[in-house]
Protein backbone atom coordinates (compact mmCIF):
# COMPACT_ATOMS: atom_id res chain seq x y z
CA UNK A 1 0.00 0.00 0.00
CA UNK A 2 3.00 2.39 0.78
CA UNK A 3 4.42 1.68 -2.69
CA UNK A 4 1.44 2.63 -4.51
CA UNK A 5 1.08 5.89 -2.17
CA UNK A 6 4.51 6.66 -2.67
CA UNK A 7 4.39 6.27 -6.52
CA UNK A 8 1.16 8.26 -6.95
CA UNK A 9 2.81 11.06 -5.18
CA UNK A 10 6.22 10.76 -7.62
CA UNK A 11 3.13 11.19 -10.20
CA UNK A 12 1.55 13.82 -9.28
CA UNK A 13 5.11 15.76 -8.72
CA UNK A 14 6.25 14.91 -12.61
CA UNK A 15 2.43 16.02 -13.88
CA UNK A 16 2.78 19.30 -12.32
CA UNK A 17 6.44 19.73 -12.52
CA UNK A 18 5.67 19.01 -16.49
CA UNK A 19 3.19 21.34 -16.48
CA UNK A 20 4.87 24.18 -14.99
CA UNK A 21 7.31 23.97 -17.76
CA UNK A 22 4.49 24.17 -20.54
CA UNK A 23 3.50 26.96 -19.17
CA UNK A 24 6.41 28.44 -18.97
CA UNK A 25 6.60 29.20 -22.53
CA UNK A 26 4.22 30.30 -24.49
CA UNK A 27 3.41 28.14 -27.57
CA UNK A 28 3.52 31.64 -29.16
CA UNK A 29 7.20 32.20 -28.45
CA UNK A 30 9.51 32.99 -31.13
CA UNK A 31 12.96 34.19 -32.26
CA UNK A 32 12.89 37.01 -34.76
CA UNK A 33 16.23 36.96 -36.99
CA UNK A 34 17.48 40.50 -39.09
CA UNK A 35 19.10 39.37 -42.45
CA UNK A 36 17.81 43.06 -43.85
CA UNK A 37 21.30 45.12 -44.14
CA UNK A 38 19.19 47.62 -41.62
CA UNK A 39 18.36 48.21 -38.45
CA UNK A 40 15.00 48.02 -37.14
CA UNK A 41 13.72 50.21 -34.64
CA UNK A 42 10.44 48.52 -33.50
CA UNK A 43 8.69 45.70 -33.70
CA UNK A 44 4.85 45.05 -33.15
CA UNK A 45 2.64 41.87 -32.55
CA UNK A 46 -0.90 41.75 -32.88
CA UNK A 47 -3.90 39.36 -32.79
CA UNK A 48 -4.49 38.78 -36.54
CA UNK A 49 -6.23 41.64 -38.66
CA UNK A 50 -7.17 43.68 -35.42
CA UNK A 51 -5.70 46.77 -36.60
CA UNK A 52 -4.15 47.76 -33.36
CA UNK A 53 -0.29 47.16 -33.09
CA UNK A 54 -0.33 47.52 -29.13
CA UNK A 55 3.41 48.84 -28.21
CA UNK A 56 6.31 48.40 -29.64
CA UNK A 57 8.05 45.32 -28.27
CA UNK A 58 11.43 46.48 -28.71
CA UNK A 59 10.89 49.56 -26.27
CA UNK A 60 14.01 51.82 -27.01
CA UNK A 61 16.47 49.18 -28.04
CA UNK A 62 17.15 48.64 -32.06
CA UNK A 63 17.20 44.98 -33.79
CA UNK A 64 20.28 45.38 -35.88
CA UNK A 65 21.00 43.51 -38.72
CA UNK A 66 22.33 39.91 -37.86
CA UNK A 67 20.93 39.98 -34.65
CA UNK A 68 18.08 37.82 -32.89
CA UNK A 69 15.63 38.62 -30.33
CA UNK A 70 13.52 35.85 -28.59
CA UNK A 71 10.23 36.98 -28.59
CA UNK A 72 8.40 35.51 -25.44
CA UNK A 73 4.56 35.89 -24.78
CA UNK A 74 3.89 36.84 -21.44
CA UNK A 75 0.10 36.44 -21.82
CA UNK A 76 -1.04 33.29 -23.19
CA UNK A 77 -3.49 34.35 -26.14
CA UNK A 78 -5.84 31.89 -27.17
CA UNK A 79 -5.39 32.49 -31.09
CA UNK A 80 -2.09 31.15 -32.77
CA UNK A 81 -2.26 33.91 -35.86
CA UNK A 82 -0.81 36.82 -35.33
CA UNK A 83 0.52 39.83 -37.51
CA UNK A 84 3.89 41.15 -37.13
CA UNK A 85 5.21 44.49 -38.37
CA UNK A 86 8.68 46.07 -38.48
CA UNK A 87 9.85 49.57 -38.86
CA UNK A 88 13.16 50.47 -40.34
CA UNK A 89 15.35 52.92 -38.68
CA UNK A 90 16.94 54.67 -41.00
CA UNK A 91 13.92 56.04 -43.09
CA UNK A 92 10.87 54.69 -40.66
CA UNK A 93 9.82 52.57 -43.93
CA UNK A 94 7.65 49.61 -42.56
CA UNK A 95 6.72 45.70 -43.53
CA UNK A 96 3.77 43.82 -42.24
CA UNK A 97 3.05 40.20 -42.84
CA UNK A 98 -0.54 38.72 -41.74
CA UNK A 99 -1.86 35.65 -40.51
CA UNK A 100 1.45 33.95 -39.09
CA UNK A 101 0.62 30.54 -36.61
CA UNK A 102 2.86 31.32 -34.10
CA UNK A 103 2.19 28.02 -32.72
CA UNK A 104 3.69 26.03 -35.50
CA UNK A 105 6.35 28.97 -36.17
CA UNK A 106 9.79 28.80 -34.12
CA UNK A 107 11.19 31.14 -36.16
CA UNK A 108 11.10 34.54 -38.23
CA UNK A 109 13.95 35.66 -40.39
CA UNK A 110 13.29 38.61 -41.98
CA UNK A 111 15.44 39.59 -45.28
CA UNK A 112 15.44 42.46 -47.63
CA UNK A 113 16.36 42.59 -51.76
CA UNK A 114 17.96 45.93 -52.62
CA UNK A 115 17.15 44.86 -56.46
CA UNK A 116 13.69 44.47 -55.87
CA UNK A 117 13.30 46.53 -52.59
CA UNK A 118 10.86 44.03 -51.06
CA UNK A 119 11.00 42.65 -47.75
CA UNK A 120 10.55 39.44 -46.84
CA UNK A 121 10.56 36.82 -44.16
CA UNK A 122 10.74 32.78 -43.88
CA UNK A 123 8.73 31.17 -41.18
CA UNK A 124 10.75 28.01 -39.77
Amino acid sequence: MKFILIAATMLVAAITTATTSAQAQSRQDFTLINRTGYDISEVYISPGHTNDWEEDILGKDLLENGERREIAFHRFGKTCVWDLKVVYHDDDSSAVWHDIDLCSVAKITIRYNRKTDTTSATFD
